[in-house]
């Protein structure tokens, strides 16, 4: 990676246009100037820790299939094409467009479209494209909505037939928390996770983000799953002067409800889909912003050394940490502080790739007894705030037998809108959108819009 020079798109016109990182102290922001439309100034990098030592370069993994021509250049020729750099690790299949919610907040503009619903016969051919790379990867099923198809546990019927294991559903987890039959309909055809949007312990919260107190839906939710032996992943979307408060009381509710709660995963709000207005640096909160404000919400239980770069990914796009938690509530870490690991030379993306997937299809499903001590309740608990860096002794056995159960992670991904989008980043992405025709395309220029509300892919 150039540390000054990349390449991004005019907001106005999506033109392809050169840009560079400005830094500014431990603030990195992305310049960028279109002939016709001027100048944009964004930022994407506040504070420690510091952007250089963050940023790796990695050996490109070539995709093992592409369905296009490189014509234009990234990001217009996506299928994927040959320049890509990195495999799918993670393939999101929109089942249908329809939600039951109308957040003001939504990458896929969910609900506002009469679109039909993608057939069954449709969805098989997507399972088997990718089945015919000959590649593992994980699969996200999403939409809109995934559970307003009554037909959803077929769909992860069909994908577990053609050997995808771990199948997991985006989902708001009004369905999941209301009929209990359903959620046991999912189970049986093989949901290995659900990834449950959750943006806070405060109704005041939902409220804002999505038109309506939901906290209570939120907790029958994980209690579902919990009944069915389904693992849950938390994923608040972080709002400056909204929720970026309630991290630390979301990880202390999390951590009580393990372990069928499996990780918090933050996603700092991007500027795509259904938006209010064009966005002001006020507006974002960055990845080491979320690193801090975990650490400090969480008096120092989660610190920022305990976060990595990604492996599989641009380094840019995200962090993760791994936990085993304790029976007192107490946490420890599992990886050596980042400061401590051996940071020389190339990283492979190929091998990224292979970890991430491993790792997501174990540490996301649920155990294989959750237990009778995994409790749930209507507010946060209070477990000890002993930190990850505690001392107290832990026998060997102790710890077998708890980390069978009880690890825990916390991760985050930045996801790039029209002003932030770094072309560099694109090419490197891992998380993969299958387009109605059978084409890959990375996440976020799948979910690109610019000014006028006009997506680069999605129609």
């Amino acid at each position: 990676m150039d540390r000054d020079k990349t390449e991004s798109l005019c907001p106005v016109c999506f033109d392809r246009i050169p840009a560079q990182r400005e830094f500014k102290g431990e603030d990195v922001f992305l310049v960028k100037t279109c002939p016709v439309h001027g100048e944009f100034r964004t930022l994407i990098w506040r504070g420690p820790p510091a952007f250089e030592s963050w940023v790796r370069s990695k050996v490109p993994a070539t995709p093992p299939v592409t369905h296009t021509e490189v014509l234009r250049g990234c990001p217009f020729d996506c299928g994927l094409c040959p320049d890509h750099r990195q495999r799918s690790c993670t393939v999101i299949m929109e089942v249908t467009q329809r939600c039951d919610l109308h957040c003001p907040v939504c990458y896929a503009d969910s609900g506002s479209k009469g679109k039909e619903d993608p057939s069954l016969s449709l969805i098989s051919t997507w399972f088997e494209t990718m089945a015919a790379t000959g590649k593992a990867c994980n699969i996200q099923l999403s939409g809109g909505e995934p559970t307003t198809r009554d037909d959803l546990p077929a769909i992860v019927a069909r994908g577990r037939d053609l050997g995808f294991f771990f199948i997991q559903i985006n989902t708001n987890g009004i369905r999941l928390g209301r009929e209990p039959d359903y959620a046991r309909g999912l189970k049986k055809a093989g949901l290995s996770s659900v990834f449950l949007q959750f943006d806070g312990t405060e109704d005041q919260i939902y409220l804002r983000v999505r038109g309506k107190r939901l906290l209570e839906e939120k907790r029958r939710a994980v209690e579902a799953c919990k009944e069915e032996g389904i693992g849950v992943v938390l994923v608040p979307t972080v709002i400056p002067g909204v929720n970026d408060h309630n991290l630390g009381d979301i990880l202390k509710q999390a951590v009580a409800w393990s372990p069928v709660v499996r990780a918090v995963h933050f996603q700092p709000v991007s500027y795509f889909g259904r938006y209010p207005a064009t966005p002001n640096d006020s507006d974002r909160i960055t990845l080491p912003e979320v690193m801090r404000a975990i650490e400090e919400q969480s008096e120092g239980k989660f610190r920022v050394e305990d976060f990595r770069p990604p492996g599989c990914e641009n380094a840019l796009c995200s962090f993760h940490g791994s936990y085993l938690i304790l029976s007192d509530g107490s946490v420890r870490c599992l990886q050596k502080p980042f400061e401590e690991t051996c940071c020389s030379g190339l990283e492979k993306a190929e091998e990224g790739a292979t970890q991430s997937i491993s790792y997501v299809a174990r540490q996301w499903s649920a155990p294989s007894s959750i237990g009778s001590n995994a409790f749930l309740s209507g507010s946060c608990s209070s477990p000890s705030t002993a930190g990850s860096g505690s001392k107290d002794f832990i026998s060997l056995d102790d710890f077998i037998s708890r980390a069978r159960t009880h690890t825990f992670s916390i991760s985050a991904m930045a996801f790039q809108d029209v002003w932030s989008v770094d072309l560099e980043r694109v090419r490197d992405c891992c998380i993969h959108v299958m387009a109605p025709n059978c084409h890959l395309v990375p996440f976020c220029a799948y979910n690109l819009t610019n000014l006028q509300g006009h997506a680069l892919y999605r129609s």
